[in-house]
């Protein structure tokens, strides 16, 4: 067995109180790092040519759990205001769960990603704030002409998405099973099959949201487990980052650097040990790889 190559961090980039930090995007054309905190309703903005001192925070109308110009909200999927925080429906809950109100009360979007022709793939979940997660969620993919697509069932908590270098594969997770899986894809007509296991964490922990590098490798974050792991192509750990957290919920790249967020101890964090109170914090290491570039949601 080859190596893991390791990396550790002891000292959070952004000390801030977050609770749920989720969403992390990097913002090419304004050189802006965004994240959002899902429990709290905010937009944290970080301009990063001034550095962290610059970092804003914006209240929103509802729980977000992606941060591009188009958001999967806690109603459905929506423009984001990045002044005000304020959302413009474009299918609300009641179009996506059909006459089912009450299910679109103890639904959220969590995680999502845009594919390489602009579709925009979302997965929903049972709010926690309103039951806990059951396997009721769906994944969804809004397309450019504004349609929205089904495309899976029976997902418990959906969330990183991801597409392989010669994107004729998609990754999504599922994280109380412990699972990545990977589906066939066909790029040209955006649908997905053949679903099967990239990664099996193979214990109680859960892979979280991720990113891919140039080389096709899946950096997923470890709920619960403190670290971010380095998953090659062929589904085996060749990497593992450490941090002073528990919760680590997910990585996104800029250049060769992950920023990485994470989530409240779901303990008491008054009683943990100093080196593990960072949860709901922002953290920064160089893995010397550069990750692959966001696609953007293309409107028609």
């Amino acid at each position: 067995m080859s190596e893991i190559q390791r990396w550790t961090v002891t000292e959070p980039y952004l000390d801030i109180p977050g609770t749920l930090l989720e969403g992390p995007f990097y913002d090419v054309a304004k050189n802006e790092f965004r994240f959002v905190d899902i429990w709290d309703q905010k937009l944290y903005r970080l301009d990063l040519a001034k550095g962290s001192d610059s970092l804003t925070v914006i209240d929103t109308d509802a729980s977000l759990g992606s941060n591009q110009l188009i958001v999967g909200a806690k109603y459905g999927f929506a423009r984001l205001d990045q002044t005000t925080g304020k959302l413009s429906y474009i299918h609300d809950t009641r179009e996506l769960w059909g006459e089912d109100g009450e299910k679109a009360e103890r639904m959220r979007f969590n995680d999502g990603a845009v594919d390489s022709h602009g579709r925009f793939w979302a997965g929903a979940m049972n709010d926690p704030k309103i039951k806990k997660p059951e396997a009721e969620g769906v994944l969804f993919r809004l397309d450019p002409d504004q349609t929205v697509h089904h495309m899976l069932a029976a997902v418990t908590i959906p969330n990183g998405i991801g597409w392989n270098l010669t994107d004729d594969v998609m990754y999504l997770t599922d994280s109380p099973t412990g699972k990545i899986f990977a589906f066939d894809f066909d790029a040209s007509t955006g649908a997905i099959s053949n679903r099967r296991v990239h990664f099996d964490i193979g214990n109680a922990l859960e892979p979280d949201g991720f990113a891919i590098d140039v080389e096709g490798c899946i950096w997923t974050a470890v709920y619960g487990g403190g670290k971010v792991l380095r998953i090659s192509p062929a589904g085996k750990i060749i990497g593992q980052i450490d941090l002073p957290t528990r919760n680590v919920t997910c990585p996104a790249f800029i250049g060769t650097e992950l920023f990485i967020t994470t989530a409240k101890d779901d303990r008491d964090d008054d009683q943990l040990p100093q080196s593990v109170r960072y949860g709901g914090r922002v953290f920064r290491v160089d893995v010397g790889v550069r990750g692959v570039p966001k696609n953007e949601f293309q409107f028609q």
